[in-house]
Parts: structure tokens; C-alpha cells; sequence
């Protein structure tokens, strides 16, 4: 959930990406700590942002031990609560893309690089809370989205057949 002077938005997350610090060349602390990715070497459950090409702010959950870069990208879900106020900020929309896709999720959520570092511990903004555990077939996982290595780890996980879950676009080369 994300409260503002606005109101409070609650996002179900049905679509995650993993990314794995120094053993993951796709991860953004791959050849070390710098001042962007610096939340992300921890401590644990606090929120990375960063912008994505220039355009999108993307929102990621840290979960590796303090010192240890590891987060999770949340790519997309499915908007709860406060669907008047994710659609001011999103537009008028189908209701099933109002978070889809991380740029979206953030921007229904109303993230923005200003959030970077922010605890996830009930009494920020944004608070994390943690659902009834699911059937672990109700559960896919399968290569991440739009990265040009480590593409073969299958750590993208998302809720089978549900239909705010972003459709998968491998790497495209910019040429």
C-alpha cells in the first residue's frame, strides 16, 4: 500500500523479478556499489528506485542481508484499493493495466526516485504486508524481462493465467 496527501493505494503484486547482487550480470550492483544503487546493498526491506531509460520510475523490494545487494522487482499487480486515485495518475484505463508493467505499478503507486531508500517497516508511506501463502502451482517462473545478460535464469515469477501479469518481451538490441 501507498498513502499521500492524496490517499492510499493497495496493489495485490502478481508479477516479481529476483536480481542477485555481484553473481548477477543483469543485476544493477553487478560491478559494485555507486550512488544509484547504492539501497540496494541493504538493509533488507527497504525500497529501490530507480528510473528505467530515462522515462519510468521502477520500484524493488531489498532482501539481502545489509552489505549483500539482492531486491526484487515489483513488476506488476493488481490495483485494490484506491482504483480513483491510480487512475488520476495512470488515466482512464482497463482496470487490469493500471499496474502492469513496473513503470505503471510505480506510477499507480505513486513512486518516484524521491522514495529511494524508504523503510518498508509499517510506518513509511508505502508498507509491505504479506498475504496468505499460495498453492505453489498457482505459480510460474520463467526468464526476466528485457535484459541482455543472465537472460537464462528463469527469476521472473508471476501468477498463473492472471491477467494483469505484463506480457513477457525478451531483449530487443536498440539498432
Amino acid at each position: 500500500m501507498a498513502a499521500s496527501d492524496a490517499g492510499p493505494v493497495s496493489v495485490r503484486i502478481t508479477e516479481t523479478e529476483a536480481y542477485a547482487g555481484p553473481d548477477d550480470p543483469a543485476s544493477h550492483a553487478y560491478r559494485g556499489r555507486t550512488k544509484r544503487n547504492a539501497t540496494m546493498f541493504g538493509p533488507p526491506m527497504r525500497l529501490y528506485v530507480y528510473r528505467s531509460y530515462g522515462v519510468h520510475w521502477c520500484g524493488n523490494v531489498t532482501c539481502g542481508e545489509d552489505g549483500l545487494p539482492a531486491a526484487v522487482l515489483l513488476r506488476a499487480g493488481e490495483v485494490t484499493g484506491g482504483h480513483g486515485l491510480a487512475e488520476d495518475r495512470r488515466g482512464k484505463i482497463k482496470k487490469e493495466n493500471l499496474a502492469r508493467g513496473p513503470g505503471n505499478l510505480a506510477q499507480a503507486l505513486g513512486i518516484t526516485g524521491e522514495d529511494d531508500g524508504l523503510e518498508l517497516d509499517g510506518t513509511a508511506r508505502f508498507q509491505l504486508e504479506f498475504g496468505p501463502m499460495l498453492d505453489i502451482t498457482a505459480i510460474s517462473t520463467g526468464p526476466r524481462v528485457g535484459i541482455s545478460q543472465g537472460a537464462d535464469r528463469p527469476w521472473r515469477f508471476w501468477l498463473t493465467g492472471d491477467p494483469t501479469v505484463s506480457a513477457y518481451r525478451g531483449y530487443q538490441p536498440v539498432t
